[in-house]
């Protein structure tokens, strides 16, 4: 997809063998891929050290809420999906208007949702 060539995206997905498949599909795209990481803390410190142009986040790592992930991606308006195997019923309220992939996803739904947001 010629608008993700060169993007820089956050990949933050404990499931090893998603984060590989994410990893292979953005890569086959053109994205130059930050990560993947699995936990909370690895993305802020990823973040601090780096800012991405769009990310993948999935909302649940083993348990622990990637919500400080996503305050932190809005704070510095880096656009993002959700992945969850949740859907969008599983957001807190004050993410509602980010856009969700449901799990599991096609590789081509994960590359049209990037390509749909801003700075895409």
């Amino acid at each position: 997809m010629a608008s993700l060539t060169g993007r820089r995206v956050l990949v933050v997905e404990d499931e090893t063998l998603v984060a590989m498949l994410v990893e292979d599909t953005l890569a086959d795209a053109g994205v130059v891929v930050l990560g993947p990481v699995a936990t909370v803390a690895e993305a802020l410190s990823m973040l601090e050290q780096d800012r991405p142009d769009l990310a993948v986040l999935d909302l649940n790592l083993a348990g622990e809420t990637s919500e400080p992930v996503a305050d932190a991606l809005l704070r510095m308006e880096v656009p993002f999906v959700v992945a969850s195997g949740y859907g969008a019923a599983g957001l807190p309220q004050r993410l509602a208007g980010i856009p969700v992939l449901a799990k599991p996803y096609a590789p081509e739904d994960l590359t049209a949702a990037l390509a749909r947001l801003p700075g895409a």
